[in-house]
């Protein structure tokens, strides 16, 4: 079973510049989601969008191209891809002949979905979509909507994700509300650098105590958790402490290394968030 002290992540590399599909490094999800008590029947639907934007190749006759990529990785699939290895995957493609955009897109969509779907019975395909430069200025920038719980005053003084720090009121009216916060911070559990997010939290049911959520987000401050699985910790623990009716959990991280990866959970199927950048990406 691969981990991620096996993978190229915090390691001198010599990176590759020719097309390179071997590069890419799956990591199972299912070690994470055991510690949660998460087996093969999932709560929560959703995806892990990507967003690279160090992507370049050549045309047949040589002229580089740049564009950007979004990529789409349903909860669904057993693995998720080390960030560090798609980055170095991404590097193989900036002197390599693709006939077009399409080419690459296709490229791109055939061996990642081959990568995260890896031991898996049955497979389906990751969604790519590539935007290229005369599309560039349509990129819009948006913060999450919702209730800002950074402006609440509080003290904090746990730095460990601690779900007891979670309370309702279960003795009162249901609500529906959506709430966010800049102040998610986790690090990486392999090289310790810090992962900087937002997070929005939507929910009905009963009235979760903002302040006290609000401390929860900061516990994770250090925690070391990839991107993916702070995520849906977050979710697993508001599920089970607050008991909503219906709850989605969304985070947007800061890029590294020309990649962004902005995880959903949702309790109940539907449209996926448009992969928006915030400001701080």
């Amino acid at each position: 079973m691969a981990t991620p002290e096996q993978s190229t992540l915090g390691k001198p590399v010599v990176y590759a510049d020719q097309y390179d599909a071997s590069l890419l490094f799956p990591l199972p999800r299912a070690d994470k989601r055991a510690e949660l008590g998460l087996g093969s029947a999932l709560p929560f639907f959703g995806a892990d969008l990507w967003t690279a934007f160090e992507l370049s190749w050549l045309t047949p006759r040589g002229k580089p191209q740049v564009a950007i990529a979004q990529v789409t990785v349903p909860c669904e699939t057993p693995n998720i891809v080390e960030s560090k290895s798609f980055k170095l995957y991404l590097g193989s493609f900036s002197n390599t002949r693709f006939a077009s955009a399409d080419a690459v897109r296709d490229r791109l969509r055939a061996d990642i979905s081959e990568a995260v779907w890896r031991g898996a019975p049955s497979a389906s395909s990751v969604g790519v979509r590539l935007v290229l430069p005369e599309a560039f200025g349509r990129e819009a920038i948006e913060e999450l909507e919702g209730v800002n719980l950074d402006r609440l005053d509080i003290d904090c003084e746990r730095y460990a994700p601690d779900p007891t720090l979670l309370t309702a009121a279960f003795d009162e009216q249901p609500v529906e509300e959506t709430l966010v916060s800049h102040l998610l911070k986790s690090n990486c559990p392999v090289t310790g650098q810090p992962d900087w997010g937002s997070v929005q939290i939507h929910y009905s049911g009963p009235q979760i105590d903002q302040g006290q959520l609000l401390r929860y987000i900061v516990s994770f401050r250090n925690h070391t958790e990839f991107h993916e699985q702070c995520v849906e910790r977050l979710f697993m623990d508001i599920r089970a402490r607050c008991k909503p009716v219906r709850l989605s959990v969304y985070a947007r991280y800061t890029r590294r290394g020309g990649l962004d990866i902005n995880p959903f959970r949702t309790s109940h199927p539907g449209a996926l968030p448009a992969n928006t950048r915030t400001a701080r990406q």
